[in-house]
């Protein structure tokens, strides 16, 4: 194998395998509307195998950023449709994060909603919002009627996704955020069908998952995890329990024929990624880069070691639009500006150079 081979993952067929991890912009204003800028900036990146966007919001409540964009209006279906033309233009590949962000938010963030999550848990920590950073709040403890109904919001934005012409989701089970905080020990405290051992808490994420499947095709819906990851207060230390979680999570979902498992995790080809790579049964995209940048070494020595599928690249896809055409080449990429990764407008954004430019 090798990362600029052409690869099929389920119904998606990919030119490469350089996949754009998604990436937080938060570039859709107050209507979470992604307008022209966005589609500009997911353009110009259309060269990777396969572009995953940015976490996209499947209902109000569940808005985790200022200027996220999300997928239940009609003008943010609109504002898809572009992004996704925009990318087939060029002869890309696009799928839609959807992204519930749990305790992950405040009321000045979702438009004074309330905060929902597994438990009524806060993080021990703060969040940016509309003004300024502020503590996070105490969540409401979904009720298991109203789990059902998050169900429902993640299958009715992804039937929207696909309307809107993307080739597929990406279902967000990673980072802290809802389906992680019903996976992991220190965020669910519950004593009923979603609570408690391995296989329950592993209950919701299944449901979203098959669910989703279900209604848009498996092989155009993938899943991102990110065991061990420790962050925004969803704890897994114990590896024996990670195992058995995320074991129940994929001895459940193998069955799908799912389009992709992504793993985010320090050690992609370690015991534990590969263990639930064997488990899924189906293709995996490693993502190492949370911490660190993502190299063009490390990518390729994935890749030709069979330790992945796929590779998933954030940082590097930012600052090089033309990312594939320069690792290929083996040429010089640009310097990251990472202070204005949030920043509003195309500054750091759409006017990063790329080799034809220069």
């Amino acid at each position: 194998m090798d990362l600029f081979s052409p690869v099929t993952l389920g119904d998606l067929e990919l030119a490469n395998r350089v996949v754009m991890a998604p990436l937080t912009r938060m570039r859709s204003g107050a209507s979470g509307v992604p307008g022209d800028l966005v589609a500009e900036h997911y353009r110009q990146r259309a060269g990777v195998g396969l572009i995953i966007t940015e976490g996209t919001y499947p209902n109000h409540e569940s808005q985790a950023f200022v200027g996220q964009p999300g997928i239940l209006t009609d003008e943010q279906v609109e504002g898809w449709r572009r992004v996704a033309e925009a990318v087939h233009a060029r002869g890309g590949r696009v799928v839609m994060q959807v992204m519930h962000g749990g305790r992950v938010t405040h009321p000045d963030v979702n438009g004074g909603r309330r905060v929902v999550a597994p438990s009524a848990l806060a993080i021990d920590g703060e969040g940016h919002t509309s003004r300024g950073k502020q503590a996070y709040p105490v969540p409401h403890a979904l009720t298991v009627e109203e789990a059902r109904g998050v169900v429902a919001d993640f299958v009715a934005a992804s039937r929207r996704a696909v309307e809107a012409g993307l080739d597929g989701v990406e279902i967000h089970g990673a980072n802290g955020y809802l389906l992680h905080e019903f996976l992991a020990p220190s965020s669910n405290q519950r004593t009923d069908e979603y609570g408690g051992s391995p296989a329950n808490r592993a209950r919701f994420v299944v449901q979203v998952v098959t669910a989703v499947a279900a209604a848009i095709g498996a092989g155009r819906v993938g899943l991102r995890i990110s065991p061990e990851h420790d962050i925004q207060g969803a704890l897994e230390t114990d590896r024996a329990d990670v195992l058995a979680t995320y074991g129940a999570l994929l001895d459940q979902l193998r069955p799908l024929g799912l389009a992709y498992l992504s793993v985010l995790h320090r050690e992609p080809a370690g015991d534990l990624v590969q263990e639930l790579r064997r488990r899924f049964g189906g293709p995996l995209i490693a993502n190492s880069g949370f911490g660190t940048v993502t190299t063009r070494e490390e990518a390729v020595r994935l890749i030709e070691a069979a330790h992945a599928e796929a590779v998933a690249v954030g940082r590097a896809v930012l600052a090089n639009p033309d990312l594939v055409e320069r690792w290929a080449g083996e040429h010089p990429e640009n310097e990251l500006k990472p202070d204005l990764f949030y920043a509003p407008g195309a500054e750091g954004y759409t006017d990063y150079p790329t080799l034809k430019a220069g």
